[in-house]
């Protein structure tokens, strides 16, 4: 079982492979708590990850290192053992679902890394993987099921309680287990009081469902935007850690996932990935029994996609009432749209789009729809606006336009 002092000795090994990331204070992120951020986004390759990997392969035999390591991901990880691999000397192979962003794939490769794609998710690389494994002769680097490996994550907990002492509380992401067993483990080793928190995608909850039912299961599938924790099984060793040291685990949603990295944009101007971003997420949604607190949340990864970002934020903006979309059922006369408006600009909102459809056939002849896009403050500006228009005689239909 996974010792305070293996992490420890990690931490040393550690020091001159990864970069420290000091805690950041954060501001406007959420009323509910003083929150703390555990920047490994900031992290060399973007990722909390290269701490595993790096300790690892760095216990390696000499005779291991010449055969080479092989490791599966959905990227985080492979970053973190090409990199590593790389520094050492070592060649590396790392098998990858194909619906790995691009940005990771090619990261991956430069860090030196030969890349191996396998149709599926993160289980189906893993399974080429260790085909491969036997087939060549490589050792085999876990992404979260291996004791070194988890105690180089541990190495981010003793960082936590040696630079704030005082903490009540910190959050972790959760994917198979790997983070928050070696956080946990440090943590509750050296601070019982502390409590630990876990959080996982709504759509992939495979920790939370083996702990509440006592044993170990695999979903049939998962679904994400954080598809760093997009794991279908925990490992034997996570899930044995996470029982004994997590005090609780929690779900979020994709848009409170979307709102959590729009929040540490705007309010920390810092990048967090979807699986980074749980952490904050949860935090920001009460989650947990935080109220009044001061909280550590580890933002694990900054690896996001470029080309969903747009689509990320606009979530994270409807999410948070930021954007909004009413539709207007009206009589197609001149001066509606002028009316309206004039409503929405009186009451601070900004129309961003219009669009104008006319009514059905079995509808009023003379009837029609405009569907109004807004910038909007909040939902409850969201509200004042549609009463505003009600008050004035227009009739509004769909979600956002409800009392």
């Amino acid at each position: 079982m996974l010792t305070i002092d293996k992490i420890f000795h990690a931490s040393v090994v550690l020091k001159q492979i990864v970069r420290a990331t000091n805690i950041v204070h954060t501001e406007g992120v959420t009323e509910e708590c003083s929150l703390f951020l555990k920047p490994e986004n900031l992290q060399k390759t973007g990722s909390f990850k290269l701490r595993g990997s790096g300790y690892k392969i760095a216990m390696l035999s000499d005779e291991e290192k010449a055969r080479g390591v092989i490791a599966c991901s959905a990227g985080n990880h492979a970053q973190g053992v090409a990199l590593a691999a790389t520094k050492s000397g070592v060649k590396s192979l790392i098998c990858l679902p194909d619906s790995a962003p691009i940005s990771k794939i090619e990261a991956t490769k430069k860090y030196g890394a030969q890349v191996c794609l396998v149709e599926g998710v993160y289980d189906d690389a893993y399974n080429r993987a260790l085909e491969l494994k036997e087939e060549r002769g490589y050792t085999f680097v876990h992404p979260f099921d291996d004791e070194d490996v988890i105690a180089g994550q541990g190495t981010i907990g003793l960082e936590i309680v040696q630079e704030i002492n005082d903490i009540d509380a910190v959050i972790v992401p959760i994917g198979g287990g790997g983070l928050i067993s070696g956080v946990a483990c440090a943590i509750k080793s050296m601070n019982p009081s502390v409590k630990v928190y876990g959080v996982q995608a709504a759509g992939a909850p495979s920790m939370l469902q083996s702990v509440h039912n006592g044993s170990i299961g695999c979903l049939e599938s998962v679904s994400t935007i954080a598809d760093g924790i997009a794991v279908k099984q925990p490992g034997e060793h996570t899930f044995q850690l996470v029982q004994k040291y997590v005090d609780d685990i929690a779900l979020v949603t994709e848009d409170e996932i979307s709102s959590a990295i729009l929040a540490l944009m705007e309010k920390q101007k810092m990048i967090a990935e979807g699986a980074g971003a749980v952490s904050v997420a949860a935090a920001m949604f009460r989650k947990f029994p935080i109220e009044g607190k001061r909280v550590v949340s580890l933002v694990s990864g900054g690896n996001i996609d470029v080309t969903i970002l747009s689509r990320v934020i606009e979530r994270g903006l409807m999410k948070s009432g930021r954007s909004s979309t009413l539709v207007i059922e009206l009589i197609d006369k001149p001066g509606q749209l002028q009316n309206v408006s004039r409503i929405i600009a009186d009451c601070g909102g900004n129309v961003t789009s219009v669009q104008y459809e006319r009514a059905g056939e079995i509808e009023s002849i003379n009837g029609c729809y405009l569907k109004i896009g807004m910038e909007t403050r909040n939902y409850a500006h969201v509200q004042m606006i549609a009463g505003a228009l009600r008050d004035n005689g227009f009739k509004l239909i769909g979600k956002n336009g409800e009392a």
